[in-house]
């Protein structure tokens, strides 16, 4: 293996700006269809999720917040008691659930709540029909894509051991339609072998071991992928499925890994490497030559600036992520264009200053420096949007490009309606 690539990298500590973990049950609940996750938290995690989730009022969600209120927090209350009565309640009404997490909180860690003992004392009452485990959604010291993180390592141990023939793992939340593409790409190239974390049911978690190799589908599971290495598997460096460049060098990894020749995977990835330039050329007239500024928020920053700076013309005025794992982002701090700032962490007053004396065409941001930024005049994208969309492999390509060139068009249309004069809008 090559060493790290050396590149120079401005660290902030300072004021942040971006959502808590728990915000990862919106797209993890979809994920695993048999898995409840009960948040042990305040009325304002359930109001973050419920508002973060869009659900409507008539669905039943597999998710919920056991509420620590006022007697809780002074102590007046049993919160053990209470959160296992909450739990039979859940469980007598909800049959189907096969897998529960207790999502710990910023009001749960402030009381000292051990959810972890609670986990090991509601599992033994509900084994095996329910497995109960634990895991931190807090926002105290994490951004919010590291709620998935949590809660995959959670399941490592879970796993059961295999040995033998090697198998081909693929870890990180990845919408079905997007898995079962890559998945399906694998298979013609001749790697039958491939399991996914997390499952789709919680009865189908994959089993791991030293002949165990696995892909990230995702730059910010650095636990999950810790807790797969002490279970002996090896993690197989590879840029992340984006775009055209990384979703090749993604399957080329597991190529070389599994000795596919390289005559077989030219051929399997073809047809769609050519329907997806045929999309990207669609896009590229809106965002080449525009300049664009990230601030830290999913920590997809760096494979989204080395696709849109490589396969789309777009200018990297400044890429801001939370952390940096060097070793996992490797090749795509490899593609970047040389000289661009990199920052890592955040002092936001300090970004902000960066970002109005740029003054670039769009802002990568979260929701709460997006408002603002549009009243400057500043065209914005929300950086949870590019979480909560399938985005990764050869066919999301073009929606990828189009997530970014369409608050350009939005903004084309609204100064154009702006201009016109009044009998013609009424026209």
């Amino acid at each position: 293996m090559n060493a790290p690539v050396a590149i120079e990298v401005m660290r902030e500590r300072g004021q942040r700006e971006v959502f808590c973990g728990l915000t990862g049950i919106i797209w993890l609940h979809r994920k695993i269809q048999d898995a409840f996750f009960l948040v042990v938290g305040s009325r304002t995690c359930a109001h973050l999720i419920q508002s973060a989730a869009g659900v409507m009022i008539f669905a039943e969600p597999r998710f919920a917040t056991a509420i620590i209120d006022d007697r809780d927090l002074a102590g007046l209350a049993d919160a053990n008691e209470e959160l296992d009565r909450v739990v039979d309640q859940l469980l007598a009404r909800r049959p189907d659930i096969r897998l529960l997490f207790l999502v710990g909180s910023c009001p749960s860690e402030v009381i000292k709540l051990d959810l972890s003992r609670a986990a090991e004392r509601l599992g033994a009452r509900y084994l095996p029909q329910v497995r109960v485990l634990n895991y931190s959604g807090s926002g105290i010291e994490t951004t919010f894509t590291q709620g998935e993180d949590a809660c995959l390592a959670s399941l490592v141990p879970q796993m059961a051991v295999v040995s033998g023939k090697p198998e081909l793992l693929i870890v990180g939340s990845l919408a079905d339609v997007v898995e079962d593409q890559l998945v399906g790409l694998l298979h013609e190239m001749g790697i039958d072998r491939v399991s996914c974390l997390p499952p789709r049911r919680a009865g189908e978690l994959p089993a791991v071991g030293p002949d165990t190799r696995f892909l990230l589908a995702q730059p910010f599971l650095a636990d999950t992928a810790r807790a797969l290495e002490a279970r002996g598997a090896r993690l197989l460096p590879a840029p992340f499925p984006l775009g055209i460049e990384g979703t090749r060098g993604w399957l080329e990894a597991a190529a070389r890994a599994f000795g596919v020749p390289a005559e077989r995977l030219d051929a399997v990835v073809e047809a769609p490497i050519a329907r997806a330039r045929a999309a990207l050329a669609r896009q590229r007239p809106l965002l080449e030559g525009k300049r664009i500024f990230f601030f830290p928020d999913s920590q997809l920053e760096i494979p989204l600036a080395r696709f849109l700076a490589r396969e789309l013309g777009m200018q990297l005025v400044e890429v801001g992520t939370p952390y940096l794992h060097r070793a996992h982002l490797q090749q795509e701090l490899e593609w970047l264009p040389p000289g661009v700032q990199i920052v890592e962490g955040q002092d936001v007053d300090l970004q902000l200053e960066r970002c109005r004396a740029a003054r670039p065409d769009m802002v990568v941001c979260g929701l709460g420096l997006a408002n603002p930024l549009e009243a400057e005049g500043i065209t914005t994208k929300w950086s949870i949007e590019l979480v909560f969309t399938p985005i990764q492999g050869f066919e999301q390509a073009g929606d990828l490009a189009e997530l970014f060139a369409r608050p350009f068009v939005r903004r084309g249309l609204i100064a154009g309606a702006t201009r016109q004069p009044v009998g013609e809008q009424a026209a």
